[in-house]
């Protein structure tokens, strides 16, 4: 199975150290990453440098190099204690907020980056949490892929296409298919351990840029496999909060 990266949480002023040390070796290996764009940050948690005042010119620039970016929600900011169609967590910037806020804030996180030069129809959920409306408005603003799910290959679901991440990294990295899946990393919370552990990847397992994610066929979901990703992320948010 080939797998993709994806980074969250980039924002003007996070630990901008710790994301230097994921991009010397992503770039080591040429591979080039989705990355979460909070538009208007506001989540005190990721607030862990000054601000870089050249944070835009930089994201645009490492957009034209081929990093696909996608908008993180809008604040980071839950708002509500939903896990929506895909409850890994059980907080949510949006799942459970009715079609008019949501529409709202999707539409000024959007007008945010298209301020700043950076243009996308990629939506990247805080948490992994969303809804119907959350879908429905985000098709209204002209969004057309969203990066959750569970998943092999591309899917459609009311009438976005979804690129799916990896329910367990062990099984993906051992799965011989000729699938795809991306593994969700934070780098403001990567230790030295989760530096090493992440550079040892590139040798266990084919790492491609997420932008060859686009080359494969999008599947169908009927209401079983809807139903089926639901249960399966229900059941792994339980098994976590029961480890902890």
């Amino acid at each position: 199975m080939y797998i993709t990266i994806r980074l969250d949480d980039i924002t003007p002023d996070m630990d901008w150290s710790k994301f230097n040390t994921v991009k010397e070796i992503l770039d080591k290996h040429q591979v080039k990453p989705l990355i979460g764009i909070v538009p208007d940050n506001g989540d005190s948690k990721l607030k862990l440098n000054d601000s870089r005042a050249d944070f835009w010119d930089y994201v645009k620039e490492l957009q034209d190099q081929g990093w696909i970016v996608a908008m993180h929600g809008l604040n980071h900011l839950y708002t509500t204690k939903k896990g929506g169609l895909f409850p890994l967590n059980m907080k949510s910037e949006f799942a459970g907020l009715d079609y008019a806020t949501q529409d709202s804030m999707i539409k000024k996180g959007k007008e945010i980056l298209e301020s700043h030069g950076i243009h996308t129809d990629m939506f990247m959920a805080p948490s992994h949490s969303y809804d119907k409306n959350t879908l429905k408005a985000l098709k209204a603003n002209g969004f057309t892929k969203v990066t959750d799910g569970f998943g092999k290959k591309p899917y459609k679901r009311d009438g976005i296409t979804f690129y799916p991440i990896s329910m367990q990294k062990s099984k993906s990295i051992k799965d011989s298919s000729n699938g795809i899946t991306t593994f969700v990393y934070h780098a403001n919370t990567m230790e030295c351990k989760d530096f090493q552990s992440f550079e040892k990847l590139f040798e266990k397992t084919t790492v491609v840029s997420y932008s060859d994610f686009f080359e494969y066929n999008i599947e169908s979901r009927n209401l079983f496999k809807n139903l089926s990703e639901y249960l399966l992320a229900k059941t792994k948010y339980l098994i976590v909060r029961y480890r902890k």
